[in-house]
């Protein structure tokens, strides 16, 4: 059986700065992704970021995926892709299958950095062909170059719905609608003013009642909803679209962590069911670590950070860098954890992760 002294499960934002940060100081580093190119969704988000200089403000998605990557493979990073872990088991051995090849792998310390998945919405109508995840519509539209109709309906304003929307957009595409069930705009602002200035309605206390067609979506019915998501009599609406995205949150893809025997806590704030873990991100098994969605679901500029933190602290533990110097790493990640955290929304995040973490939530 293989050994390595870090496995990395996942290659998206945190996973990559995870094994960067640990292969800087020396740490025999194997990255493992289940799909055939790394970057998870930073290779989606065409958009340029925004914010600090040091989270690549003003480059777009997929050049902060490649800079990772380099920055990986010029530090010795072995990356092994279209690999998917089955399962973890005692003393960290892991379970891999690759094409038609199975194999175990044996590790001093693991990086968890499985993202997150797509929350569903059921309504009559929702396993139609034209019903999308927006996170699947993106893939299409940004990797694949395939626009999957011509009269969308985009469900959610979250962030996610509202930079799909765009998205959608800059691709030929004809944003009918966006509706929202909450009384109020959930996602940033400055996402939200780009669609209203292309001319994208965004309605809030609205959702779908149904979607309706013979053999795809032809059309949705909308209504509006009280403060109890009660359907306001008189107010049903009828649309002509051929694609309804769904945009209603994410979950953290925790699987590994439940097989490892990592306690979880339900924290709706964090978007479910989360691995408890510590202020170095080490879970209740010692040498497993989380990063990014998987604790609580978050925006890339986080979940790079988050990677930085558990690659220090998974060097510490290994014997690469002094306590003092690891300190200092995670200091300064956790002060611009901080900093991200300042808006209402961020300030009951940053609550409940510091509660998860101080060991205040009761395990499952």
């Amino acid at each position: 059986m293989k050994k390595k002294q870090l496995v990395v499960v996942g290659s998206g934002p945190a996973g990559l700065s995870a094994a960067v940060q640990a292969a800087e100081y020396g740490v025999e580093v194997m990255l493992l992704d289940e799909h055939s190119r790394p970057g998870g969704q930073l290779f989606k988000q065409i958009h340029k970021f925004f914010g600090s200089h040091s989270h690549y403000a003003g480059m777009r998605g997929p050049d902060i995926g490649r800079l990772l990557l380099e920055r990986a493979q010029s530090r010795g990073v072995c990356i092994s892709l279209e690999t998917t872990v089955w399962g973890i088991f005692q003393d960290r051995v892991l379970g891999l299958v690759s094409g038609d090849r199975t194999d175990r792998i044996q590790a001093d310390k693991i990086i968890l950095a499985t993202g997150a998945t797509e929350n569903a919405l059921r309504f009559p109508g929702w396993t139609l062909p034209g019903v999308m995840g927006a996170g699947a519509v993106q893939t299409m539209v940004n990797l694949h170059r395939v626009l999957p109709g011509k009269r969308f309906l985009m469900v959610g304003s979250g962030n996610v719905g509202l930079i799909v929307s765009y998205h959608l957009l800059q691709a030929g595409g004809h944003v009918v609608k966006l509706v929202e069930a909450l009384p109020r705009i959930s996602g940033w602002g400055v996402h939200a003013s780009k669609l209203a200035r292309c001319g994208v309605p965004i309605e809030v206390s609205k959702t779908v009642k149904r979607v309706c067609g013979r053999d795809r979506v032809e059309y949705a019915e909308l209504v509006s909803v009280d403060a109890e998501w009660n359907e306001i009599p008189g107010t049903k609406e009828r649309i002509e679209v051929d694609v309804v995205c769904v945009a209603v949150g994410l979950n953290p893809l925790s699987e590994l962590a439940w097989i490892a025997g990592c306690g979880h806590k339900y924290i709706p704030e964090l978007g479910g069911w989360v691995p408890r873990h510590d202020e170095s991100l080490q879970t209740l098994v010692p040498g497993i670590y989380v990063a990014g969605d998987v604790t609580g679901i978050d925006e890339a500029s986080t979940a790079m950070e988050e990677g930085r933190i558990a690659g220090i602290s998974a060097a510490e533990t290994l014997g690469c860098i002094s306590g003092g110097a690891a300190d200092a790493v995670r200091d300064k990640a956790y002060t611009q954890l901080a900093e991200f955290h300042q808006s209402p929304w961020g300030i009951r995040l940053e609550a409940a992760q510091r509660k998860l973490r101080a060991g205040e939530q009761d395990g499952a």
